[in-house]
């Protein structure tokens, strides 16, 4: 079995952590994981110019790298982000606000249940018996905030 010297095992922890950053980019919404990759394979280039760079040193210049990649995104991708035209189309929830509906089940100690279209949702508000007329004013995650209609 070969021995490995301490530059190459630091590249190779570089290198690798870079590919477990990119792969773990996959599995996590958003962009965040892929500049800390980036930050991981300067580093490999680093590596590669100056084999010798001690530990503390390395932590330091990834430091500013993972710093420098995420100000990068902050100024140029994410400040050009398009802005949608329907920025409610996976917030089924907040599409709802404004709408009436008849409550389904009575609000009794602050929560009851409504029927939109094809789906009862769980609603929060006024004590109100059943079959009265309510409003969607917000939203608490899937719990429809209501008030008398």
């Amino acid at each position: 079995m070969p021995a490995f010297d301490a530059a190459t095992l630091r590249l190779a922890f570089w290198a690798g952590l870079a590919l477990v950053l990119f792969a773990a980019e996959a599995l996590v919404p958003g962009a965040s994981l892929m500049w800390l990759g980036f930050a991981a394979t300067a580093m490999v280039l680093v590596m590669l110019v100056a084999p010798g760079l001690e530990v503390l040193p390395q932590a330091a210049l990834f430091a500013v790298f993972a710093i420098a990649s995420v100000l990068v995104y902050r100024r140029w991708f994410r400040a050009r982000a398009q802005i949608s035209d329907k920025p409610l189309l996976n917030r089924r929830a907040e599409q709802l606000v404004g709408q009436t509906a008849v409550l389904e089940q009575p609000i009794v100690r602050g929560h009851g249940r409504i029927q939109l279209a094809d789906t009862y949702w769980s609603v929060a508000g006024p004590d109100l018996p059943a079959g009265a007329a309510v409003r969607v004013v917000s939203t608490d995650g899937m719990t429809l905030q209501v008030e008398a209609a």
